[in-house]
């Protein structure tokens, strides 16, 4: 990762002056954000502001509304360095100013708390310059900054909606579901939250459990019947999903295979080199060793595959 050190012509960003505009929910966050961390900050301002004193300008505007937005900066021979806050967008609807791009990988929910310390952060930056501040202003905001190439930001982005917003969506149909047996929403919030930990900390393959993973398509066809009943339009979000789901159950399977035959190898070794020892008696031991320090007697315990963990089956 580009390190702020080698950048010996960056200034302290504690010495310059930065002006948000967009009183949105992440403008309004990223306001409150480099206060706390002792940045001199203007805004959060309207959208059209000229932020004539502002050395660093940040557009928390809709995306639609940043070429406007970057027009209306007052351009001066130091200045202002203009960057936006897009996981989508690249640099050259900010030209012709020295640009940035600072997308924090955060929900900022219109109610409920904003906080962005702990996320990663997209940055980018038409010089090394801009990226400099970029990265300055993601760790004053406690972000991790990761470089995004502008050829990589549509993908980047739409990974970060499948991840958030396309979530959301989901569990609204579970929800959904739910309701019509009488269970309330609360109720799926521990599942929820168990299966992305696993997710997180496993992977995919390891984290998946569930009937499709379990090969029974007979509870599966049932469940498609009464989602058919109860909620007709979800019937092809359903067998998308569960279409996928078969897929990276054979990788699941394939996984915990190699896991399995991997381990069953290396007890199998052992157990050989055991047997060799074993069966070799005094001829197997080097002349001079004692059969109280000869190698290999006290044995490890190497017995038994390895074990993952798994989630409850749903």
């Amino acid at each position: 990762m580009w390190e702020l050190e080698r950048e010996p012509a960056l200034p302290a960003l504690a010495r310059l002056r930065c002006a948000i505009v967009g009183a949105g929910r992440l403008g309004r966050a990223t306001v409150v954000g480099l206060r706390e961390a002792g940045i001199q900050v203007d805004g959060p301002l309207g959208r059209g502001a000229r932020c004539p004193n502002a050395d660093v300008v940040i557009l928390a505007v809709p995306d639609a509304e940043i070429a406007n937005a970057a027009a209306a900066v007052e351009r001066r021979p130091d200045g202002p360095i203009v960057g936006h806050c897009s996981g989508a967008t690249t640099l050259d609807v900010l030209a012709p100013h020295e640009a940035f791009s600072l997308h924090p990988l955060m929900t900022v929910p219109a109610d409920g708390p904003s906080q962005l310390a702990g996320a990663s952060a997209a940055v980018a930056g038409s010089t090394p310059h801009a990226r400099g501040i970029a990265h300055q202003l993601a760790l004053h905001l406690g972000l991790t900054p990761i470089d995004i190439a502008d050829e990589d930001r549509a993908a980047y982005h739409a990974a970060a909606s499948i991840a958030s917003n396309f979530l959301i969506t989901l569990e609204a149909a579970a929800e959904r579901l739910a309701e019509s047996a009488g269970v309330d929403r609360h109720a799926l919030v521990p599942l929820v939250r168990a299966t992305v930990e696993n997710w997180a900390s496993l992977g995919p393959a390891r984290a998946l459990t569930g009937p499709i993973a379990r090969g029974d398509e007979e509870t599966v066809t049932r469940q498609r019947q009464a989602i058919r009943e109860r909620a007709p339009e979800l019937v092809g979000l359903f067998d998308a999903l569960a279409e996928a789901t078969r897929t990276l159950a054979v990788q699941s399977r394939t996984t915990a295979e190699g896991i399995e035959g991997g381990a069953a190898a290396t007890a199998g070794q052992a157990e050989a080199g055991n047997a060799d020892r074993a069966g070799g008696g005094e001829d197997a031991r080097a002349p001079g060793d004692s059969p109280v320090c000869a190698p290999g007697w006290a044995g490890s315990d190497q017995t038994g595959p390895a074990r993952h963990a798994v989630g409850a089956q749903a």
